[in-house]
């Protein structure tokens, strides 16, 4: 499949949301993610306010269902997004019920593999249950801890385990966490075709504020890199 950029609006305010994803969609990139902290600040009128602003753009509400499954992936596909997230280490049962609710209401599922013990296991898992996208995720505590940083003799990164993972899937692969805008890049190039740019790139990764900078341009070159790059 070709490419798709997609932003990670990891905010806490709606304007500065509505505002980063002016200059995104701007920019050329394709999908809007509502992230987990603007959906923890503002619920589903976060989803609601990017639907109205951006009437045809994919709003990807990255929920990170662990339970009720079905009920959060409706609330979610009513307010107008068009993906949503859930987390492999759910029980089957909840990726289950997400996967049936994406069928109900034309909604497409994305597995999260964060924390998983093996995770191309779980990605394949995830698959055989009916999800739609596997989410590779090395997460923001874990690139940042000192044990885990020790452990791995270097910083855990997304590209540790891509190749397994994208082996071991059929379905489309987003690498998560932490990718330095080189290594954004190339994801296609990995087996990812679902670019996300996030923190530090679009984000601050200390806090959940937009980057300082001219994010507008950053994003516009890495999005005519990833079109003319692979």
């Amino acid at each position: 499949m070709k490419p798709i950029v997609q932003i990670s609006l990891d905010l806490i305010n709606i304007s500065e949301a509505l505002d980063t994803a002016q200059k995104a969609v701007r920019a050329g990139v394709d999908w809007l993610e509502a992230g987990t902290p603007l959906l923890l600040a503002a619920g589903l009128t976060a989803v609601k306010e990017l639907r109205a602003a951006f009437p045809t753009h994919p709003i990807v509400a990255d929920l990170k269902t662990m339970d009720g499954g079905w009920l959060e992936a409706e609330m979610m596909a009513k307010a107008g997004a068009t993906h949503v997230v859930v987390m492999g280490r759910a029980h089957r049962a909840t990726i289950k019920q997400v996967v049936q609710a994406g069928r109900d209401y034309g909604v497409a599922v994305m597995g999260d593999n964060l924390g998983a013990g093996s995770k191309p296991d779980c990605s394949r898992m995830m698959q055989d249950l009916g999800v739609d996208y596997i989410v590779h995720h090395t997460g923001f505590d874990e690139r940042r801890d000192a044990e885990e940083i020790a452990l791995h003799g270097a910083v855990p990164s997304p590209l540790d385990e891509l190749a397994a993972v994208v082996a071991a899937v059929n379905i489309p692969v987003q690498a998560v966490g932490g990718l330095s805008i080189e290594q954004a890049i190339s994801m296609p190039r990995h087996g990812a075709p679902l670019v996300v740019i996030g923190a530090p790139l679009a984000v601050d990764a200390d806090r959940f504020k937009t980057a300082a900078g001219d994010l507008e341009a950053i994003l516009r070159e890495i999005v005519t890199r990833i079109r003319t790059e692979n």
